[in-house]
């Protein structure tokens, strides 16, 4: 081909592509894939540089509609009383704490935690509880795991806390196997599970889930043979076993023990149970895959009153906000979404009102803009809303965000094999590395 043709041929394509970058939108979504292209001020290079990204951001206020209010039940679930266990590898630390506070009572949003910090001298002759909801960052017990064996070695206390029925994932700190009609069946072949996340056709319209937000049914009429169960729950974390085994159900619901082996019989619903100690601290991990956070006003107020109270829940830790910044990029949704948080915030501390609160915000995430790895442009902004509405709350808030080293750090945290190749979730170390630190911020200024 002649120089001219071939010259004429890119002047022609070039025209055309500018034509395309004049004439149609900057991206366009074509089901579940977003095809963008570069403006021409992109490509000549003369687009001004933005200002500070999300300064004007809460001029969103006004626009976000109200959050729907949800019914409120009043039924309640019974607690068994709790059962010794058979067998005891070697005592329980059992110490009396004496905290003394030091934070800025200005500007650290520990001083909100007085409750829990006040309940920590207790602990020697009682039981003080930790429940700590979340996303999927906390699942398998990762993070939770190490703010357990903290508390409990300084305060005492030992077993894993509050587990399902029917374990659907995995835990680090304790092997869970289910049998039913004489064989070991999967948490998808037991009973009748209802959760208040995930999917809506396993909800319940009566809000009656348990204080972990699911529940398990034991009923033949449901699932053949799920009115004799027995759950073999074995510790495997290695640390002081636990001396009690705990029961939410059903007063309908009988059970007998052999050591690790719990047997169940009768029918009727079961909310959860739980291995411990009569005295010390008691964490439990409390995983919502694929959870916003909006969903504990979908959860029945006296249920979830009567086991705060009766278990002695001294601290509340929330952990969401990250599954909300992969699928929106409009700041006014996560305006809303940390206003549903708020609420939920609020619905926690009318059933808990001797309860100290904790907020973890999210993590630093992965994503790719014009091909490059970068940070989610919103996490920043998501972080200051709920920073701010934590502090509005006087409740205490711990930022993953800032603590990991800002934007970009995840991607510095998969160079050192601290996260998942996905660029949302913390590998198992970068999960103890987490925990760790929330555990170390929460006890740095109390002394014994």
């Amino acid at each position: 081909m002649r120089p001219g043709k071939i010259f004429f041929f890119i002047v022609c394509c070039l025209l055309g592509l500018g034509t395309m970058c004049l004439a149609l939108p900057h991206r366009m979504e074509l089901g579940s894939r977003t095809l963008r292209w570069p403006t021409l001020a992109e490509v000549f290079g003369t687009m001004e540089e933005p200002e500070e990204e999300y300064d004007d951001y809460f001029a969103y206020e006004e626009e976000i509609p109200e959050f729907p209010e949800f019914a409120e039940y009043i039924e309640y679930v019974d607690t068994v009383e709790e059962q010794p266990a058979d067998t005891v590898s070697r005592p329980a630390v059992e110490r009396v704490a004496a905290p003394k506070v030091h934070v800025d009572t200005e500007t650290d949003s520990r001083r909100f935690l007085s409750t829990f910090y006040a309940s920590l001298q207790h602990a020697g002759n009682r039981q003080v509880r930790v429940m700590h909801y979340g996303d999927s960052q906390i699942e398998e017990d990762r993070m939770t795991a190490q703010i357990r064996h903290k508390l409990q070695d300084r305060y005492g206390g030992s077993g894993v806390g509050l587990m399902p029925l029917a374990q659907t994932i995995p835990n680090i700190s304790v092997s869970q196997k289910l049998i039913m009609n004489g064989k070991p069946v999967t948490a998808q072949q037991g009973p009748k599970r209802y959760m208040v996340y995930g999917l809506k056709s396993a909800q319940r319209s009566d809000g009656q889930y348990g204080p972990m937000g699911q529940m398990a049914v034991m009923a033949d009429s449901l699932v053949k043979g799920s009115e004799d169960i027995t759950a073999i729950c074995i510790p495997k974390d290695g640390r002081t076993r636990y001396t009690r085994w705990r029961v939410l159900a059903d007063r309908d619901i009988n059970y007998s023990h052999n050591g690790d082996t719990l047997t169940l019989k009768g029918k009727g619903n079961v909310y959860g149970l739980s291995q411990e100690s009569a005295t010390g601290i008691i964490v439990d991990n409390i995983p919502m895959r694929g959870c916003l956070g909006l969903v504990f006003t979908r959860m029945d107020a006296d249920q979830l009153s009567r086991f705060y109270s009766d278990a002695n829940v001294s601290l509340i830790i929330m952990q969401f906000g990250g599954n909300a910044i992969p699928s929106n990029e409009k700041p006014s949704t996560i305006y809303s979404i940390v206003k549903g948080l708020r609420e939920q915030v609020r619905y926690l501390k009318q059933c808990a009102p001797g309860a100290s609160f904790l907020f973890i915000g999210p993590s630093d995430m992965l994503t790719t803009i014009d091909g490059e790895l970068t940070s989610y442009p919103l996490i920043p902004y998501m972080d200051r809303l709920l920073r701010k509405m934590a502090l509005e709350e006087e409740i205490a808030y711990f930022s993953l965000f800032q603590w990991m080293g800002g934007a970009g750090s995840m991607a510095r945290w998969q160079e050192n094999g601290l996260a998942t190749s996905d660029g949302v979730h913390f590998q198992r170390s970068g999960a103890r590395k987490a925990g760790n630190a929330v555990v170390d911020w929460l006890l740095e200024g109390v002394d014994n």
